[in-house]
C-alpha cells in the first residue's frame, strides 16, 4: 500500500524555485490600522498590553490590527484546530494553539498564526506570554480580504525564524501552498487535490478536498480515520 507521502506527491504540483526579476514585481498600495507609541513597541510590551480578545500583531514596533475574518475562515479554523488539537492530545505529540498565541519573531515583531504546533520535545518554547522560538507547524487560512503584501510579510517572518512546515490554505483558489524547510531553504508544493500529509505532526493527514467542502466533513469521522491508522 502506498504511503501517504507517496500519495501526496502523486497528487501535487511541485513548484521550481527561480530567481525573481524587477519586471515581476507589482506595486500594491493598501491601508493598515495601526497603533504606535513614541518609540517602537517591544514584543514583551506587546504581550503585556494585549490579550486573547485583541486581534492584533506586532510589526516593526507597531501594533497592526487584523481585518475581520470571514465566516468561512472562522468555520475552517475551528474545524482544523479541533482536529489537530484532539489528534495531538491523543497521540501525546506536543502542543497546539490557536490564533490568540503570539509568536516572537524579533524584539519588535510578533505574529499570530491561525494555528500552530510545537513538538513535545520543544514544549519549553511555549510560555504563558507567547511562543519564544519557531513552531514546528504554522497554518494560515487566507481570505479574499487578506492583503498580498501582508501574506508575504507573514511568510517572510516565519521563514526568518525557521518554522519547519507552513500551510497557507487559500479558500478562494481552493488550494494549499505547503512549505517545508530543507536545510537553509524551503521546498514548496501547491496542492489542489489528494492527500496533504504533515511531516511536522507524525501521522497527521487530510484530504485537500475536505478543506473546501461545504459543509465541512464530520470532525468525529475524520478523527476516526486518523486514529485508526495504528
Amino acid at each position: 500500500m502506498a504511503s501517504f507521502a507517496t500519495i501526496a506527491e502523486r497528487h501535487s504540483r511541485q513548484v521550481t524555485k527561480v530567481a525573481l526579476s524587477v519586471a515581476e514585481l507589482t506595486e500594491v498600495r493598501d491601508e493598515r490600522r495601526v497603533l504606535m507609541a513614541k518609540r517602537p513597541i517591544t514584543f514583551e510590551e506587546f504581550v503585556q498590553m494585549f490579550g486573547e480578545d485583541d486581534d492584533v500583531e506586532l510589526v516593526d514596533g507597531l501594533v497592526v490590527a487584523h481585518m475581520a475574518a470571514s465566516d468561512s475562515h472562522e468555520t475552517l479554523e475551528i474545524w482544523l484546530l479541533s482536529l489537530l488539537h484532539i489528534y495531538v492530545e491523543v497521540k501525546g505529540l506536543g502542543i497546539v494553539r490557536g490564533s490568540r498565541t503570539a509568536v516572537r519573531v524579533t524584539a519588535y515583531r510578533g505574529r499570530l498564526p491561525d494555528i500552530l504546533f510545537v513538538r513535545k520535545e520543544r514544549a519549553d518554547i511555549v510560555r504563558e506570554e507567547g511562543v519564544y522560538g519557531a513552531p514546528d507547524l504554522v497554518v494560515e487560512i487566507l481570505s479574499p480580504s487578506d492583503r498580498p503584501a501582508d501574506i508575504l510579510s507573514r511568510e517572510a517572518d516565519y521563514r526568518s525564524i525557521g518554522v519547519s512546515e507552513m500551510w497557507f490554505v487559500d479558500q478562494q483558489k481552493k488550494q494549499v501552498r505547503v512549505l517545508r524547510k530543507r536545510g537553509e531553504d524551503y521546498e514548496e508544493q501547491i496542492l489542489t487535490e489528494g492527500v496533504l500529509a504533515s511531516e511536522a505532526v507524525e501521522g497527521f493527514w487530510l484530504q485537500v478536498e475536505w478543506l473546501f467542502q461545504k459543509p465541512l466533513p464530520s470532525t468525529w469521522q475524520v478523527l476516526q480515520q486518523l486514529l485508526a491508522q495504528d
